[in-house]
């Protein structure tokens, strides 16, 4: 078996990666139609996003602009990330068995196909086997990517294309005579990286920038002024373009509308991340996850989980201590090193700060002030085109995931091949054993997804008018969206954690009053037919009020339905 799965690298990564992923979001395995990992957040957002696309494509009606949502001005899937890659690989399976497998389906995949690629890319500077298994599970199977699948972010999980792009980057880099194969590749993942997520796109853009210049200053000088050497990448940037451009369109026209502000400073310092967000293990952790939780800040736990793990820096060490001997050599092992230090860097955004609190020195002689201790991401922040409309720098943690997983494997490569032989395959295991143990998660808990039954009420009683949910701050809620697949009316709502379109800027004063006269007015105006009403928030109502304009219809678990009295 083990001369089988050596010759067959597929297999052996399938044969780690596939079970790894099962006891990583167990028990969702059981429960892919009916559930989906953690809590509901942004995954039913997601679910309807699947759902629309496949409903769209069926009528032949794809638009970036949903009309029925924010109605009846519509709402641009560009306010949030649309990931067309990562909803076109969802959109089989929402075929077979409905958009909430195909959501799961898609979260899974992502797993092992991220662990392929950085297996892919370890495998050029190692021997063996296990040395790139260990890479695929550090940065597949990483705490970073596990919190980004419980709060459901499926963009940020299609991370399989980066260490493919990086890989491409390096073969166009390193090319002796020209070849269209690697630039070809570089292009198309790059593609890809634009189509899955904008986050994603920027920051490879910048981290790109870094890995020339350190491939120039730690591995070739020497191409610098070769024409045919900025040909390959000029070719490679050139033939991605076309494609990159149509994703970046939608976010451009909202961009010249006004309607992509920049963030303000302070909100976006918040998002920086501490240097001790690179070694605290994650809460979910199956032994000292808890601890971790209860003796350190982690209000930000989905962004500042980037803990790299000790066997990773370990043999990250080993990688580098030993750069003079490992098959990878000192000059591409120093130039992982740079490129996993400048994603540090711009990872802890703005300036420095250490358990979540920004570190300030005060300047003798200027009043006893203090002041943050900037760093490249303020000037970034301050000077770069749109990149102030980027909430977390934290992001580009993934990047330095990646650069220590490969070096990861370097470490283990170099380890293994100073033990002989008839323990070295003991000595792999128990070190990928290590790396497993090391990012293993407790079981974590399901959220059930289905309708509301006032959802379902609405669904009986078909009609053109639009629906409202008050109190309307409760419009944000990605739930809300997502209960548009069951009522099938246009909604007043639609936009959540994203910049918020004008419609609702100016509908917001007069409906927080709600259940006052004008804002009832505000209803009519909107072709509002039922407004759906928290009872907990109106406890006025839920005793029996009924507002001027309105006529009660219904009471379900605590949501009241109003029928907008023309």
């Amino acid at each position: 078996m083990a001369r089988l799965l050596a010759g067959q690298p597929a297999i052996a990564a399938l044969a780690v990666f596939v079970p790894l992923t099962i006891v990583w979001t167990w028990p969702l395995l059981l429960h892919l139609q009916t559930a989906v990992l953690g809590q509901i957040g942004d995954n039913v957002y997601f679910i309807w996003l699947i759902r629309w696309v496949q409903e769209s494509l069926a009528r032949g009606q794809l638009s970036v602009t949903v009309p029925t949502l924010n109605y009846p001005e519509g709402w641009s899937l560009a306010y949030t990330e649309m990931t067309p890659t990562m909803v076109l690989t969802a959109l089989p399976f929402s075929w077979v068995a409905g958009p909430t497998f195909a959501y799961n389906a898609a979260v899974m995949l992502s797993f092992p196909l991220s662990g392929w690629a950085a297996f892919a890319w370890a495998r050029r500077h190692t021997a063996g086997l296990i040395a790139p298994l260990i890479a695929g599970v550090i940065f597949g199977f990483s705490p970073l990517r596990f919190s980004h699948a419980l709060a459901g972010h499926l963009n940020l999980l299609g991370t399989a294309w980066i260490p493919w792009f990086f890989l491409g980057l390096s073969d166009v880099l390193g090319l002796r005579r020209w070849s269209w194969g690697p630039i070809l590749r570089t292009a198309a993942f790059f593609i890809l990286i634009a189509w899955t997520s904008q986050y994603l796109l920027y920051m490879t853009s910048i981290l790109a920038i870094v890995y020339v210049i350190g491939y120039l200053l730690c591995v070739d000088a020497s191409p610098v002024r070769s024409r045919v050497f900025w040909g390959r990448l000029i070719s490679a940037g050139l033939l991605s373009v076309p494609l990159v451009l149509v994703s970046l369109l939608p976010y451009v026209a909202l961009a010249r509308q006004g309607s992509l502000p920049e963030r303000p400073l302070g909100y976006v310092r918040t998002y920086s991340a501490s240097i001790t967000d690179f070694f605290l293990p994650s809460t979910t952790h199956f032994a000292w996850g808890r601890w971790v939780g209860e003796h350190f800040n982690r209000d930000l736990w989905i962004e500042a989980t980037l803990y790299l793990g000790a066997a990773a820096l370990i043999l990250s060490i080993a990688a580098y201590l030993w750069r003079k001997i490992n098959l990878a050599g000192p000059r591409q092992t120093s130039l992982l090193v740079l490129f996993a230090a400048a994603a540090i860097v711009l990872a802890m955004g703005t300036d420095v700060h250490w358990l979540s609190r920004p570190v300030e020195v005060r300047v003798p002689g200027l009043g006893g002030d203090s002041f943050p201790l900037v760093l490249p991401g303020y000037f970034l922040f301050r000077f770069l085109p749109f990149y102030s409309a980027m909430r977390v720098a934290m992001r580009y943690g993934v990047f330095a995931l990646l650069a220590v997983s490969v070096l990861a494997a370097i470490g283990a490569d170099t380890i293994l091949g100073r033990v002989g032989r008839a323990v070295r395959p003991w000595a792999g295991m128990l070190i990928l054993s290590l790396v497993v143990i090391d990012f293993l998660p407790r079981p974590q808990p399901l959220a059930a997804v289905s309708p509301r039954p006032v959802d379902l009420w609405l669904a009986d009683h078909p009609g053109a008018g639009a629906v409202v949910q008050l109190p309307i701050s409760q419009s944000q809620d990605q739930e809300q969206i997502y209960y548009t697949l069951f009522h099938h009316r246009p909604f007043v709502g639609g936009f959540f954690n994203a910049f918020p379109p004008p419609q609702y800027v100016r509908i917001t004063p007069a409906l927080e009053t709600f259940p006052s006269p004008s804002s009832v007015e505000t209803l009519k105006d909107l072709n509002v037919e039922y407004a759906i009403v928290d009872g907990e928030e109106y406890p006025e109502l839920l005793q029996g009020g009924t507002p001027l304009g309105l006529e009660f219809e219904i009471a379900l678990e605590g949501q009241l339905v109003y029928r907008v009295v023309p």
